[in-house]
């Protein structure tokens, strides 16, 4: 069987799924980002740590250097590869552009740094939260501006 991209279906003229007419691919965005943000947050966590211990616990000086930088690069990384982190895959999620595409390695990199950005500033991360509960596709400020969406993955066979 083949599969078919459901961002094709009932899209608007962006390419991404209408929120009023495919609502589906939208709904219970927003908890799903949660649990796949504490799943990220833990790996990259413990990814940490055994950074921490191959370093011969030099890098324990250096740990929220260490944290930032393998965060970036994990983020960064696995959008490029599956428009996805693991922990969207575990929360069947993934982000598509404008053009309902997957993320591309340019689009992944802004991507990731928009979401780095916010992190480190508490406004443009509280806007951020709340653009997630109110806009129509559920978009972060990220989003916004990068023109991508996170959406419900459909099951591939």
């Amino acid at each position: 069987m083949t599969w078919t991209d459901p961002t094709r279906t009932a899209a608007t003229a962006d390419g991404l799924p209408d929120p009023d007419f495919a609502a589906g691919f939208y709904s219970d965005v927003a908890p799903k980002r949660l649990l796949a943000w504490v799943v990220d947050t833990l790996i990259v966590f413990f990814a940490t740590l055994l950074v921490v211990v191959l370093t011969v616990f030099i890098g324990a000086f250096f740990f929220p250097v260490l944290f930032l930088g393998i965060n970036f690069l994990y983020r960064w990384v696995t959008l490029a590869r599956g428009s996805a982190t693991w922990g969207m895959r575990l929360a069947s999620i993934e982000f598509r552009t404008l053009q309902g595409d997957r993320l591309d390695l340019a689009t992944a990199f802004f991507h990731t740094l928009g979401y780095s950005l916010s992190l480190s500033f508490v406004f443009p991360q509280i806007i951020s939260v709340v653009l997630m509960l109110t806009t129509a596709r559920g978009q972060g400020l990220s989003d916004l501006i990068l023109g991508t969406a996170a959406i419900n993955r459909t099951a591939r066979y």
